[in-house]
């Protein structure tokens, strides 16, 4: 069950669960904030909670509010690119038969057709990065597949606004944000083992930290990189 409140003029989403205790977040890019219950705690339980943490709330989205964003991608010539953490300049061929993308030492080749559209030069780049963060999150997936002994059945590569990943434990998926692949591979690597630590507990507890701090000491320091980095504009 979803609802929402008004809390001291922030708007507060409410998600019930079966969860033990109370998690409060603030999502990039917007500054959402979810409060995730347990199944059977009031609204008002919920809404003095929130209250009591306004002062972190604001913080929090104020960071998000002057976090930098890149413009909006043309997909023209010589245009910025960011790929796996570093930039590359694009070049555009306009004389193939098809689409295709060719990732060089400092620019990144984008192949098209003739007289190809905008929408259709995004959708040529974007089919490439969603192959090629599929590519690369297979092995990772199988690494923490070994190291927490558990199995991952399908994955799943989308366009999110307020997550980097999400899982269902039942069905043993994880879906990855589809921007990861601007980022360095690290941030790929955690955002898996995050996902895929929920398949062993459901919740942010402390075993579920142990589990971080024991396959990647340095989360705390790679999170901080994706919630707080330049934000795309395609």
């Amino acid at each position: 069950m979803v609802s929402e409140l008004e809390i001291a003029d922030v708007t507060v989403d409410v998600v019930f669960k079966d969860i033990k205790n109370v998690h409060l977040s603030v999502y990039p890019p917007t500054g959402r904030v979810r409060v995730s219950a347990p199944s059977d705690m009031k609204l008002e339980t919920i809404r003095l909670f929130a209250l009591s943490k306004i002062g972190w709330i604001r913080k929090n989205q104020r960071k998000i509010v002057l976090q930098e964003r890149e413009t909006p991608r043309e997909f023209i010539e010589r245009e910025s690119h960011y790929i796996w953490g570093r930039r590359y300049l694009l070049r555009i061929e306009d004389h193939y038969e098809r689409g295709d993308v060719l990732l060089g030492h400092k620019t990144i080749e984008l192949n098209v057709p003739k007289e190809a559209s905008q929408s259709e030069k995004r959708e040529v780049f974007l089919n490439w990065c969603r192959e090629e963060l599929r590519t690369a999150s297979k092995p990772i997936i199988e690494q923490y597949e070994r190291q927490l002994d558990v199995q991952v059945k399908r994955f799943f590569i989308q366009r999110m606004r307020t997550k980097w990943g999400s899982s269902s434990p039942q069905r043993r998926s994880i879906r990855l944000n589809l921007d990861l692949i601007r980022f360095t591979p690290d941030c790929l690597r955690y955002v898996i083992l995050h996902e895929m630590a929920h398949f062993i507990v459901p919740n942010h507890n402390a075993h579920f930290i142990s589990i971080l701090d024991a396959n990647m000491p340095a989360w705390r320091t790679i999170r901080a990189t994706l919630n707080y980095g330049p934000l795309a504009e395609f």
